[in-house]
This record gives structure tokens, C-alpha cells and sequence, in this order.
């Protein structure tokens, strides 16, 4: 609520939409749930939302509408400013080999053992969808 009064005050009108979008996604959930949003539930607001963004940005430079994906990459920067840090490509596959070895899987039959101890550890910090198909090529190996 402070970053949207200092947009406000500074009148970045852009990044202000963008902070609306989230409080308003948050208020959405608190209603719908009839709960209070806690540090879990906002990763998966804003993970939800960065991957609305990645798809959006994906169709629009398909369908060759660069300035509409230029337009979701900024929102998309913005959104991820709110989430932890990126973790790299070598960190997720360890991670991965840890999961498979914890978990005993050996077939893509499996993977949901996988992602059930992945997805609290990644949410927020790796593109899941990605982390998916990180996880059925190892297990497919």
C-alpha cells in the first residue's frame, strides 16, 4: 500500500496499474477465501500473476503485436520487483536430482511426488512450468 501512495505522490502511472492489479487480486482472494493473505498465499498471488504476464508476453510476440508484449514485459517487471530472487538453472537442478533421489521416483508416473516437495521450495523463485519440464526430461532419462 506504501509503493501505491509513492506511485501516486510520484505519478508513475504504469507501475501504479500494476500495484492496483495486485492489491485488487489480493482483496479478490481474501474475499473469495474469507481469509487473510499471509507471506505462502501472496508468492502464489504474484507467482500467478508473473505467469499470466510470461504467457501473455509469449502470444503477443507470436502474433507479432511487439508493442502489447513490450507493455507486459514492464508489468512483468514490476510484479517480479515483489518476489524473491530468481534462483539459476545449476540451483533448480539440484534441487530436482535432491527431490527424485528423496522421493524414490524412477518414471514420469512420479512426478507428482516431485513437484509436491519442489513446488513450496521454488514457488515464487523459478517459472514452475519450466521446473515441469526440467523434472520429465530427468525422469525420462
Amino acid at each position: 500500500m506504501a509503493d501505491i501512495k509513492t506511485s501516486m505522490k510520484s505519478g508513475d502511472k504504469p507501475r501504479l496499474g500494476v500495484l492496483r492489479l495486485i492489491s485488487s487480486a489480493v482483496k479478490q482472494r481474501e474475499v473469495d477465501e474469507r481469509v487473510d493473505t499471509d507471506d505462502s498465499a501472496m508468492l502464489q498471488i504474484l507467482d500467478k500473476m508473473a505467469k499470466q504476464r510470461r504467457e501473455s508476453i509469449e502470444q503477443f510476440e507470436s502474433a507479432d503485436r511487439q508493442d502489447l508484449a513490450d507493455a507486459e514485459k514492464s508489468e512483468l517487471e514490476i510484479i517480479q520487483g515483489y518476489l524473491p530472487a530468481q534462483m539459476s538453472g545449476e540451483e533448480i537442478d539440484a534441487l530436482i536430482k535432491e527431490a527424485i533421489s528423496s522421493t524414490g521416483a524412477s518414471s514420469i508416473r512420479d512426478m507428482g511426488k516431485v513437484m509436491g516437495i519442489l513446488k513450496p521450495r521454488l514457488q515464487g523463485r523459478a517459472d514452475m512450468s519450466a521446473v515441469s519440464a526440467k523434472i520429465k526430461a530427468s525422469l525420462n532419462a
